[in-house]
């Protein structure tokens, strides 16, 4: 059986929520009275599912069933968790806890989203109070791995190590908190940074845009894998952290910020509201999430190649899914630059880390790609461009043969050769080797760093009409000195071949 979760509140945090359990093949029993939460959830649900395909590539999907209840007691009676997104108001935290546990059984962990407040408070008066906890994530929740567990003064250690063990399950990295205190650890943090931030606007030394400047371009980038204490151990040099407060430990006793908040006046709200708007430029809110979801995504991919902070977290997450995914599916130029009388060695790449699978080699599909460039490196060499397209001419490939021979490694530098072994007025026959970068002569001379090979026939086509035709007199007559400069070349083994044979 599945798991099911109820949740309270299809806002920003709950709707992300439910995308997330969603993706995971939890079904979800959600309650928000407000009205719109359809609509606003499937939007949610779209673009956690646009950023995954992005972030995986292990197949996603819906998996889970979304039924929208119409009372608290229908969202959380009979579920194996509960999630609890309401407004942030302690009164009302408070309300919808004694609900909630008045209706769901005794054994379910009840989890608050809250951002701040107190678990102990919300334990007042409800049934069962030691299975309450907060369960804070970071939006979006469907993509940020953190999620922060505190216990009130009730809460059992069994409690929120099972807690735990849920959230890491759907793919999140859970911290829990020591002791119980108001904004938990995150959010005091920022909290921190961004009091300064408004001192440094309310006195007109910034701007709202060269404030987050100075994050998003320096420290910010840091901080997706690594936290305060580890950058200045390292700022210490070999004598680590020791080394690090004898230089910069008096510093803490100098004005450089300013932990009280400044007054929020009119016109200091006027300026942070006119400024946010010309940074915005504007943007809607859904260009910005997706902005955002594409740059974490982007910071992901780069960790998990390095198997380090919230890129392991989404390495083995992405082996789950891979399990998951496979049980389903079981049954399921310049001509004088290059001697022409060799492979044309016109296309450079590297691995990069999103293409890599979780064992962090080059995917199947990555290779195809890097053999596409090639082939549109050739056709730039042979006069192939953007003109002769808008004339409505190119190359279309019929057919494509490839040999893996050797796995690359992200990072690893690669080059691809590429030799012409046919042509005539409608066809093109073409054979590329990807190599590891290096000397292209040492392999020639048989070296061992072939990686692989594709054998491809391309058809001139007059894209306008739908049909093959000739290639343009002038292609046609530089493809053709390619074959006379390379008919001395041997025929590659691997040409020809149909799977396992020569």
């Amino acid at each position: 059986m599945p798991l099911k979760v109820g949740l309270i509140g299809g806002g920003l945090i709950g709707s992300a929520w439910a995308a997330r359990l969603l993706i995971n093949g939890i079904d979800v029993h959600l309650y928000d009275p407000a009205e719109g939460v359809e609509r606003r959830i499937n939007d949610v649900i779209n673009n956690a599912i646009r950023a995954y395909r992005k972030m995986t590539l292990a197949p996603v999907a819906v998996n889970g069933t979304l039924t929208l209840v119409d009372s608290v007691q229908q969202a959380v009676t009979g579920m194996d968790f509960i999630q609890e997104s309401g407004p942030e108001r302690i009164d009302i935290k408070k309300a919808l806890m004694q609900e909630i546990c008045g209706y769901a059984d005794a054994d379910v962990i009840i989890a608050s989203s809250s951002s701040g407040l107190l678990p102990s408070e919300m334990q007042e008066g409800v049934n069962h109070p030691q299975r309450l906890i907060v369960g804070h994530p970071f939006n979006p929740v469907y993509l940020m791995p953190l999620v922060e567990i505190v216990g009130g003064d009730q809460t059992t250690d069994g409690v929120k190590q099972a807690a735990a063990k849920f959230y890491q399950n759907i793919g999140m990295h859970p911290l829990i908190v020591k002791r119980e205190i108001e904004a938990f650890l995150a959010d005091r943090m920022m909290e921190a940074l961004w009091r300064e931030a408004l001192h440094l606007l309310n006195e007109g030394i910034a701007t709202v845009d060269e404030l987050d400047q100075a994050i998003c371009y320096g420290a910010g980038i840091r901080w997706s894998f690594m936290g305060p204490f580890e950058t200045f151990r390292i700022a210490g040099g070999e004598g680590g952290m020791r080394h690090f407060m004898a230089q910069f430990g008096p510093s803490l006793k100098w004005p450089w910020t300013r932990f009280d908040g400044p007054d929020l006046t009119d016109q200091l709200l006027d300026t942070i509201v006119q400024q946010s708007d010309n940074q915005a430029a504007g943007r809607s809110i859904l260009e910005l999430e997706r902005k955002r979801d594409d740059c974490i995504v982007s910071v992901l991919q780069a960790l998990r190649s390095n198997d380090y902070a919230a890129g392991k977290t989404l390495k083995r997450y992405e082996e789950k899914l891979y399990e998951a995914s496979h049980q389903a599916v079981m049954s399921e130029s310049d001509a004088g630059v290059h001697d022409v009388r060799q492979p044309l060695k016109l296309h450079t790449d590297s691995v990069q880390p999103e293409w890599t699978d979780y064992n962090n080699h080059m995917t199947e599909s990555r290779y195809l790609q890097v053999f596409g460039d090639a082939s549109d490196a050739l056709f730039r060499y042979i006069g192939i461009n953007q003109d002769y397209h808008a004339q409505g001419f190119s190359y279309y490939t019929a057919e494509t043969h490839i040999n893996y021979i050797r796995e690359a490694a992200v990072g690893q530098p690669l080059y691809v050769t590429t030799q012409i072994l046919g042509v005539d007025q409608k066809r093109l026959h073409i054979f590329h080797s990807m190599h590891l970068g290096g000397d292209l002569s040492e392999d020639l001379n048989g070296g061992d760093t072939l990686l692989a090979t594709t054998e491809q026939m391309l058809l001139h086509v007059n894209t306008h009409q739908g049909r093959v035709c000739p290639a343009r007199t002038d292609v046609a007559e530089r493809v053709a000195k390619l074959v006379s400069a390379q008919a001395d070349l041997n025929r590659p083994i691997q040409a020809g071949r149909s799977i396992g044979t020569k």
